[in-house]
């Protein structure tokens, strides 16, 4: 044993002592292990996790005549839905995402997302009681209401190439979409505004009043049989 130790002693431990280097670190970059700017935001995936699990809920539909976020606003051509309001899962707009990116290689172009999946779809597994929570977390969602646009495109691009871009994510999304530019009119709920049809048109009363009733401060309501008043026997 004090063989062995003897042998592994003296000039041939050399190599495991630490030396003094003589070069200097003052040419050699810095590094940080950290960022102080901040991650950028994934709007397929909220920045923060919920408190409380969302409930089912419906999309918000606009029933006071608002025309908000049916129009083109950053870019020149947009992806419109066109029958109704529903949900669409993250990994849906991920894969349309992914395919107008993929017809548009090698061309410049900016892509604008206007919807964000910040919802939380929760679920149970199969032959499960009645009761005992929500479940679990299954994936991301957004709410778009009807007439909503989800992408906008800007850049040097033909007005056919867009629109090919634009049919084949539709594909990859539920529901019917249509492709819209900056004439298009905006809409309200499910009426495109136009043609004659204006907002003030829509808000305006569609029973027309009784004959000789127009001009008078408060016209009188028109009463049905089942709460006229009975004539005396």
């Amino acid at each position: 044993m004090g063989s062995q130790m003897k042998m592994f002693s003296g000039p041939r431990l050399g190599f495991l002592r630490p030396t003094i280097l003589s070069t200097s670190f003052t040419g050699l970059p810095v590094t940080r292990c950290f960022s102080t700017t901040s991650p950028a935001l994934d709007w397929l995936t909220p920045k923060y996790a919920e408190r409380s699990k969302s409930p089912k809920g419906r999309p918000h539909v606009a029933t006071g005549g608002s025309s908000r976020g049916t129009t083109v606003v950053w870019g020149d051509y947009g992806l419109r839905m066109k029958d109704h309001d529903r949900r669409l899962p993250a990994q849906h707009l991920k894969i349309a995402e992914e395919t107008i990116k993929r017809r548009l290689r090698g061309m410049k172009y900016t892509l604008y997302k206007r919807v964000s999946a910040n919802i939380g779809v929760y679920t149970k597994g199969n032959e499960q009681r009645m009761g005992k929570g929500k479940g679990k977390f299954d994936y991301w969602t957004a709410r778009v209401p009807v007439s909503r646009i989800v992408f906008e495109l800007k850049g040097d691009l033909h007005e056919k190439i867009a629109r090919e871009a634009f049919r084949l994510a539709g594909h990859k999304l539920p529901g019917l979409w249509e492709f819209v530019d900056k004439s298009t009119p905006p809409v309200v709920g499910i009426t495109k505004l136009g043609n004659g049809v204006t907002l003030e048109s829509l808000k305006r009363a569609r029973r027309s009043p009784a004959l000789g009733t127009e001009n008078l401060p408060n016209p009188p309501k028109s009463t049905s049989s089942s709460t006229s008043p009975t004539a005396p026997q």
